[in-house]
């Protein structure tokens, strides 16, 4: 989970300012969390406490209501009553990274990631979107290979994983939508070598920077074994106290020990 979270503050600031270079200072002080960190630490606390996820993510749009959410999200979630908005959007995936660390089969897992993402989310995009990161840092803190993970995710869910970086970057902008940031942030992963390069890659892509880099962050924490300390050390610092209670508190129940790689 710390992975997504890292993700979003090192892509935050190259939302509005792409850059399509790998070479950049990870952290900078205006780095800042986003709505990702807000919504995936709001699924971690649902997850610990049991409350309904929906009524969760309300409580923290109210506690943090400037995090950058979309307008469909905010009428939504200043509305008690409000139903799903049939959203196809990216930010189904971008939060879903704590139901692939809190279940044990990856059926419960892509069963969670529905039941987690219809309360807003109810396009069938938008699940699928969810579905597909939460398998993949499932699968990668399960000891899948990088091809067992591509495979999968391929037949199950129809993603087109067959370009690299490189292709993708010169043509690529800008795109909420989870068919036009989950693959793409997939291909971040599989091009990388570690945690760190993960992210980059995947903010040097452009787009929705910290959305791509929350969701390649979380897959690649679950697949590398977790995050370097000297990166998690600095991640945490840009959160403040309820938000990384929260985060240490998941990461010391579902998270430590277990990714086969740690």
């Amino acid at each position: 989970m710390l992975g997504a979270l890292t993700g979003d503050i090192v892509g935050s600031i190259y939302e509005w300012s792409n850059i399509k270079t790998t070479e950049f200072p990870l952290f900078q002080e205006s780095c800042r969390f986003t709505d990702d960190t807000v919504l995936t630490v709001a699924l971690a606390e649902a997850i610990m406490s049991g409350a309904p996820y929906a009524a969760v993510m309300r409580r923290y749009y109210r506690s943090y209501p400037e995090a950058g959410y979309g307008k469909n999200f905010t009428r939504w979630a200043a509305s008690k009553e409000a139903a799903p908005y049939q959203s196809w959007g990216n930010g189904a995936a971008m939060r879903i990274a704590p139901a692939a660390w809190a279940f044990d089969s990856l059926e419960e897992v892509l069963r969670k990631a529905e039941e987690f993402t219809l309360p807003t989310h109810g396009h069938p995009e938008g699940v699928r979107g969810a579905q597909a990161a939460a398998a993949a840092v499932y699968l990668g803190r399960t000891g899948a290979t990088k091809e067992e993970m591509r495979s999968f995710i391929t037949g199950r869910f129809g993603y087109d994983l067959t370009k690299s970086c490189d292709e993708i970057r010169p043509g690529y902008r800008f795109d909420v939508s989870c068919q036009g940031t989950v693959p793409q942030a997939l291909a971040a992963f599989f091009d990388s070598e570690d945690f760190e390069s993960a992210l980059r890659l995947a903010v040097s892509l452009g787009g929705d920077s910290d959305t791509l880099a929350c969701i390649t962050g979380g897959i690649a924490q679950a697949y590398y074994g977790g995050v370097p300390v000297h990166i998690a050390q600095e991640a945490l610092r840009f959160l403040d106290e309820p938000l990384r209670r929260v985060t240490l508190l998941f990461e010391a129940r579902f998270v430590e020990g277990r990714s086969v790689r740690g």
